[in-house]
């Protein structure tokens, strides 16, 4: 009968053929460390092979893509991919510290409901940034400075809850905020009206920085929709909701492309597609964008039409009927002529 034998914990345990190492670890009330729940999606249950390598089956299509990423040698591997059969395998787990242990204890015991550290969810992200600040900034006293970001972070913030994000994660004079936390459905269209509302905002609010300040205000706006991994960050009594994954660091990429190319808002390929019935676009643009190969594209959005609070509120009617048909249908088109008009109101201003 195949055996797996366990370091540090110096614990032999016999198992079935075919067990997979993660399962016989938990049977056996040994604390395997496994934050994404076994499904190759992190790798807090990697193992050194000590010795019997050969009893172990290849690498499953997710853990070979996780390896290549991680550079992982063959001796490490994935408990929770890995199978034993026909001998005795020698290991050590790699995720060890007291941290880890005491709350395996406290789930064991029934003291802690184990929620999940992290769920993948599909989302849009919103990175805003001011320009120039460093230099604005020096030019005032540090109270000022306060002063100025407080009241743009303020009328930002309305307006990116308004359309059903929030923001997560301040970075001096720049953020990130979320959106499709709870419904992913029209993440994007809300991120992308949220950025259009941005700018007009800003556009109030710079006639009082200039009487104040002598000086307005320019911000950068990216947004991208894609997978993440959403969950709680920071010491256990001041943790924060944010969003790890590389479609958050192409977000802020897409907003750092702001200033090669001279706009205010841009988005990805991917949210273009969630939005491009609404979305009012000026123009497409191709950029290299730094960790993707060639160039990508981003498109630059000027507006959207407004949400009538009238359709909107008949648009929450539950049941389907011909009234909440011809509704769509009308809001359809709405978009469309508003789209069309602004379009060429866009081309009468450039001549």
């Amino acid at each position: 009968m195949p055996q797996i034998h366990y370091l540090p914990d110096d614990r032999t345990i016999e198992i079935d053929d075919d067990d997979i190492i993660l399962e016989a670890s938990l049977r056996a009330d040994i604390p395997h460390t496994h934050i994404c729940g076994g499904s190759a999606r992190c790798s807090t249950c990697r193992v050194l092979i000590v010795e019997g390598l050969e009893f172990c089956s290849p690498r499953t299509s997710p853990e070979e893509e996780l390896a290549k990423k991680l550079r992982l040698e063959p001796e490490i591997r994935l408990a929770c991919q890995t199978q034993v059969a026909g001998g005795k395998v020698i290991l050590r787990r790699l995720a060890i510290d007291s941290e880890d242990l005491e709350s395996f204890t406290d789930q064991i015991a029934g003291k802690l409901i184990s929620n999940p550290v992290g769920q993948e969810k599909k989302i849009a992200i919103l990175f805003a940034d001011i320009r120039g600040f460093t230099a604005f900034a020096e030019s005032l006293l540090p109270y000022d400075v306060i002063y100025v970001l407080n009241r743009y972070f303020q009328k930002m913030g309305y307006v990116i809850n308004r359309n059903g994000g929030m923001i997560n994660n301040y970075m001096g004079d720049g953020f990130m905020a979320l959106f499709g936390l709870e419904n992913p459905d029209k993440a994007a269209e809300q991120a992308v009206r949220a950025g259009v509302e941005m700018l007009e905002e800003l556009e109030k609010l710079n006639p009082y920085f200039e009487t104040l300040y002598r000086h307005r205000l320019r911000i950068g706006i990216g947004i991208h929709c894609g997978w993440v991994v959403v969950g709680n960050l920071g010491a256990s009594k001041s943790q924060t909701v944010t969003a790890i994954g590389d479609a958050v660091n192409l977000a802020s990429r897409i907003e750092a492309a702001n200033k090669q190319v001279g706009t205010s808002l841009l988005i990805s390929e991917e949210t273009y597609q969630e939005v491009k019935e609404l979305a009012i676009v000026d123009r497409r643009v191709s950029v290299p964008i730094p960790g993707k190969s060639g160039e990508y594209p981003l498109y630059e959005v000027v507006g959207m039409p407004p949400l009538p609070l009238e359709i909107s509120s008949i648009s929450e009617v539950k049941e389907k009927s011909i009234w909440k048909i011809f509704v769509k249908n009308l809001c359809t088109l709405y978009a469309a002529v508003y789209n069309w008009i602004k379009k060429i109101w866009i081309q009468i201003r450039k001549l």
